[in-house]
C-alpha cells in the first residue's frame, strides 16, 4: 500500500470551545420538531387535534397497521442509549450521551431523510432497560440502540427483537460489521481469495468485534478458520478466565495463546481494540497480501504508514477519515433503516445485513461519479487497494443500499408492505437526497486535497479571525488577513486564538506593491473617470480592492469578503479590478435547502432588471452551476403569470428568454413563464401537460433582482431554509462575497467555495 499521500490531509480539527459553541448557538442542540401540516386556523387545529383526530384513532384501533398511514410511525426511529459505552469515552451516564444521540438523529435526517428522536434510559439494569424500550414501541417504526456496553448490549438487543415487531438494530455491532464485511468482500477479491479459505483473526471481543465475527461467518468464513482475541489473549477452548457465552461460542481449538501467535499466517485481521495493539512484527508474520482492518478509534491498532514500512502487499482499512478505506458506519445505518422502514419490516435480519454489505461492495467496484471524484482533486478514485469501500458522500448510497435491504426483507418474508415498483421506489429515494450537503462535503474534500491561499479582506473582525483559524485547521490552506498588523495581532490575543506562523498579514498602507497595484488600476480605470491619485487611494484604503489586486497578481488564489460592507459595495470594489471569465456570464446564485429539497435561485445579486438576453444567459450560467453542485438542472423562468395568464409584469421578457434558449438548443430542461407554485409543485404542474420540464424545477430564474432577493430572504427567515450565497459565478478570478454580518461558519463555507473555484480555474 502506497504511503505517498499526506495521511493527515483530510483530518478535521477544532477546539473544545468551537464544539461547545456549535452545540449552543441558536437553539441549543441539533434537532427540533416541526409540524408537517398547516396549523394557522381554527379548522387546522380542529383537524390536527380534537375532534379531527378521532377518525384516525378509530382507524388505527381497528387496524394497527393504519398507524403507518396516518402518523409519523413509519419514518420515526428512536435512538436509545444508557450511556454505558459512549464513543471511546466510557460509561458517563445516560444524560451525557444526549449530544451523541442527537448527532445520530441528525445523521439519520441528513443521509436518509429519517426522523429520529433520542431516548435516554437512566439505568444499567438490563431488564429495566428492556422494559423501558419495549413499552414505547408503538411510537416508532424502528429502534437504533447505541453506546451500550458489552455484554449488556447483546442481551438487550436479543430480548427486544423477541418482544417487538419492529426493527431493532444495535449500530455499534451491526453497522460496523456490515461496512467491515463490504470491505472484506472486495479485499478478498483483490487478493484472489475466497472467503471460505480465509483465516481470520479478530482482536477485540466487545460488541463490534463479536458482530463483525458473526457476520463474516454468516458470509462464508468457516468458524474453524476464526480466532478471537481479547485483552487476555486468544479465546481458546478450555479457557475460563474472562469468558461469557458470546466468547465461548467462538472459542478456538488452537495452540495459539497470544495475538502475535494467532496472526502467524493469518489472511485477515479485524482490529476492534486499542491503539498500538498490533506491531510491525505481527504484520510481517501474516500471509501474503494480508488484509488488515485496524478499526480502533480515534487511533488504529496500527497505522497504514507502519504497515507500509514492512509490507508493500497489504490492503489496509481504518476507522478514520484521513486514511483511505474508512470503515464508517454512516455508510450503513441510515440506508439500512431507510429500506427496512419503507417495507415496514418486522426486523432487520441476517439476509438484510448481508444484502447491505454486498450492495456496498458492488458500489465500490463501479465507476465513481463526478460528484465523488471531484473530492479527490485530480486523483480519480477507482476500485483497488485504496478504494474498497464507497465514499460517505457518494449520492448513490441511498438508492443502492436501501433498495438492496428492502428487497432482502421482501425475499426473506419480513416485509409487511412489499414494494411493487422498484424503479419508482429508487426515484423516490433520489428525491430524498440532500444535494447541497453532498456538494459541500465533496467541495471540502477537494479543497483539503488541493489547499489554497485565500485572502480574508476584513482581517480585524472577530468572525473573520475565527473563520480564518477554522479555514487553516480544517486543512483548506493558508489564510491571508488584510488589516493593521497591530490590531490583527491584538484581536487574535483577545479572542484566545493562536496566531500561527503560517498566517499572513497585509497592511494596505505598508504594502510593497502599492505602486504596481496603482498602475494596474489606473490602466483599467483611467477612461472611467479615475485619476491616478484616485487609484492610489483605492489601492491603499480599500481592503476589497487591495485583496482583489493580490488575487489578480497571483499573490493569492482567492478572496472572501463582505462581512462589514453591503454586498453591492463589495461587488463594485471587486469589479473595479476583475472582469467576467471569458465564455461565462457574471451572476449571483443562491442555493436554498429546505426539508431536504434544494433549489438554485438566480440572479440574486448582479442583474437588477435583466432583459430577455440577460435572462437567457443567467439561465445558462445557473444550469452550469447546478451541474457543478451535482444536480441535473430543470430550469423554470418565474413570473407572476403561468404560460400567459394572468398578464403579469415582465412576463414578455421571460417568454422571450425562453424563445432565445430554444434557438440556442441548450442541453438542459427549461420552460416558462410560470408561477413559483407551479414550478415547485408536481400536482399543479400536471395541469400543464405541454410543460417541457420532466419534474419540478430545481433552478429558478427570477424575473428581476428584487424578486430573487426577497424570496431567498423570506425562505431563510420564515421558512427556516439554509441559504448559501449569493455565490458569485462567472468572474475571471475566484472571489466570494458574504452577506453583511455573516457568521464565522458562513465565511468558512464561502472561503472553501472560493478555494474550490481556484482549483477549478487552475
Amino acid at each position: 500500500m502506497s504511503s505517498s499521500r499526506n495521511p493527515k490531509a483530510e483530518a478535521v480539527h477544532f477546539t473544545d470551545q468551537e464544539a461547545l459553541q456549535f452545540h449552543a448557538q441558536g437553539k441549543p442542540g441539533k434537532l427540533e420538531i416541526t409540524p408537517t401540516k398547516p396549523l394557522a386556523t381554527q379548522r387546522d387545529l380542529s383537524l390536527a387535534y380534537s375532534p379531527g383526530v378521532a377518525a384516525p384513532v378509530h382507524a388505527i384501533a381497528e387496524n394497527p397497521h393504519a398507524a403507518y398511514d396516518y402518523t409519523n410511525k413509519g419514518n420515526l426511529v428512536a435512538v436509545v442509549s444508557n450511556g454505558t459505552a459512549i464513543l471511546g469515552l466510557g460509561n458517563l451516564g445516560a444524560l451525557a450521551s444526549k449530544p451523541v444521540m442527537e448527532g445520530k438523529g441528525a445523521l439519520f435526517k441528513r443521509f436518509a431523510d429519517i426522523d429520529a428522536i433520542d431516548l435516554l434510559v437512566d439505568t444499567q439494569d438490563t431488564q429495566e432497560f428492556i422494559n423501558s424500550v419495549r413499552f414505547l414501541s408503538p411510537s416508532f417504526g424502528g429502534i437504533n440502540l447505541e453506546d451500550i456496553k458489552a455484554p449488556d448490549c447483546f442481551i438487550i438487543e436479543q430480548r427486544l427483537k423477541e418482544l417487538m415487531n419492529i426493527p431493532v438494530f444495535h449500530d455499534d455491532q451491526h453497522g460496523t460489521a456490515i461496512i467491515c464485511a463490504a470491505g472484506l468482500i472486495n479485499a478478498a477479491a483483490l487478493t484472489g481469495r475466497e472467503l471460505r479459505d480465509c483465516k481470520l483473526v479478530v482482536n477485540g471481543a466487545g460488541a463490534a468485534g463479536i458482530a463483525c465475527l458473526e457476520l463474516a461467518v454468516a458470509m462464508g468464513i468457516p468458524k474453524s478458520n476464526v480466532i478471537l482475541c481479547d485483552t487476555k489473549g486468544v479465546v481458546y477452548q478450555g479457557r475460563t478466565e474472562g469468558m461469557n457465552q458470546w466468547k465461548s461460542a467462538y472459542a478456538a481449538d488452537t495452540k495459539a495463546r497470544t495475538l502475535a501467535e494467532a496472526l502467524e499466517g493469518a489472511d485477515v485481521l479485524f482490529g476492534l481494540s486499542a491503539k498500538g495493539a498490533v506491531t510491525a512484527d505481527m504484520v510481517r508474520s501474516m500471509a501474503e497480501k494480508p488484509i488488515i482492518f485496524a478499526m480502533a478509534n480515534p487511533d488504529p491498532e496500527i497505522t497504514p504508514e507502519e504497515v507500509a514500512a514492512v509490507r508493500s502487499d497489504a490492503i489496509v482499512a481504518t476507522g478514520r477519515s484521513d486514511y483511505p478505506n474508512q470503515i464508517n458506519n454512516v455508510l450503513g445505518f441510515p440506508f439500512i433503516f431507510r429500506g427496512a422502514l419503507d417495507v415496514q419490516a418486522s426486523t432487520i435480519n441476517e439476509a438484510m445485513k448481508i444484502a447491505a454489505a454486498e450492495a456496498l461492495a458492488a458500489l465500490a467496484r463501479t465507476e465513481v461519479p463526478d460528484q465523488v471524484a471531484a473530492a479527490y482533486a485530480g486523483r480519480q478514485p477507482s476500485f483497488g487497494p485504496e478504494y474498497i469501500i464507497p465514499a460517505p458522500f457518494d449520492p448513490r448510497l441511498i438508492v443502492t443500499v436501501a433498495t438492496a435491504v428492502a428487497k432482502a426483507a421482501m425475499d426473506s418474508g419480513v416485509a409487511r408492505r412489499p414494494i411493487v415498483d422498484m424503479d419508482a421506489y429508487a426515484a423516490q429515494l433520489r428525491g430524498r437526497l440532500d444535494p447541497l450537503a453532498g456538494w459541500l462535503q465533496s467541495t471540502y474534500a477537494a479543497v483539503r486535497a488541493n489547499p489554497k491561499r485565500v485572502v480574508f479582506a476584513e482581517g480585524e473582525e472577530a468572525a473573520v479571525i475565527r473563520a480564518a483559524h477554522t479555514y487553516f485547521t480544517e486543512g483548506f490552506g493558508v489564510p491571508i488577513l488584510i488589516g493593521t498588523e497591530s490590531v490583527v495581532r491584538r484581536r487574535f490575543k483577545e479572542l484566545g486564538i493562536p496566531l500561527r506562523p503560517e498566517f499572513e498579514i497585509y497592511d494596505t498602507r505598508k504594502g510593497a506593491h502599492v505602486d504596481e497595484f496603482t498602475n494596474y488600476l489606473y490602466a483599467r480605470l483611467q477612461r472611467r473617470g479615475y485619476l491616478k491619485r484616485d487609484c492610489q487611494r483605492l489601492a491603499t484604503n480599500e481592503r476589497n480592492v487591495f485583496g482583489a489586486l493580490m488575487v489578480a497578481h497571483g499573490m493569492a488564489d482567492a478572496l472572501v469578503t463582505g462581512v462589514t460592507r453591503n454586498w453591492t459595495n463589495a461587488f463594485d470594489d471587486i469589479t473595479r479590478v476583475l472582469d467576467e471569465e471569458p465564455g461565462h456570464h457574471l451572476i449571483g446564485a443562491s442555493m436554498a435547502l429546505l426539508r431536504g429539497r434544494a433549489v438554485l435561485i438566480a440572479d440574486t445579486s448582479v442583474h437588477d432588471m435583466p432583459d430577455a438576453v440577460q435572462l437567457a444567459n443567467i439561465a445558462t450560467e445557473a444550469a452550469r452551476s447546478a451541474r457543478s453542485f451535482g444536480m441535473e438542472p430543470r430550469v423554470a423562468f418565474l413570473a407572476y403569470s403561468t404560460f400567459g395568464q394572468p398578464k403579469g409584469e415582465r412576463s414578455d421578457q421571460v417568454r422571450e428568454a425562453v424563445a432565445i434558449l430554444a434557438e440556442r438548443q441548450v442541453d438542459f430542461e427549461f420552460d416558462g413563464d410560470m408561477a413559483a407554485d407551479v414550478a415547485l409543485n408536481r400536482e399543479l404542474m400536471r395541469h400543464y401537460p405541454f410543460c417541457r420540464l420532466s419534474d419540478t424545477a430545481n433552478v429558478l430564474v427570477m424575473p428581476a433582482f428584487h424578486a430573487a432577493s426577497i424570496s431567498t430572504n423570506m425562505l431563510k427567515e420564515l421558512g427556516g431554509a439554509t441559504v448559501i450565497g449569493p455565490i458569485l459565478v462567472g468572474l475571471s478570478r475566484p472571489v466570494q462575497i458574504c452577506e453583511f454580518g455573516a457568521k464565522d461558519y458562513d465565511i468558512v463555507n464561502m472561503a472553501a467555495i472560493a478555494a474550490h473555484d481556484a482549483g477549478r480555474k487552475g
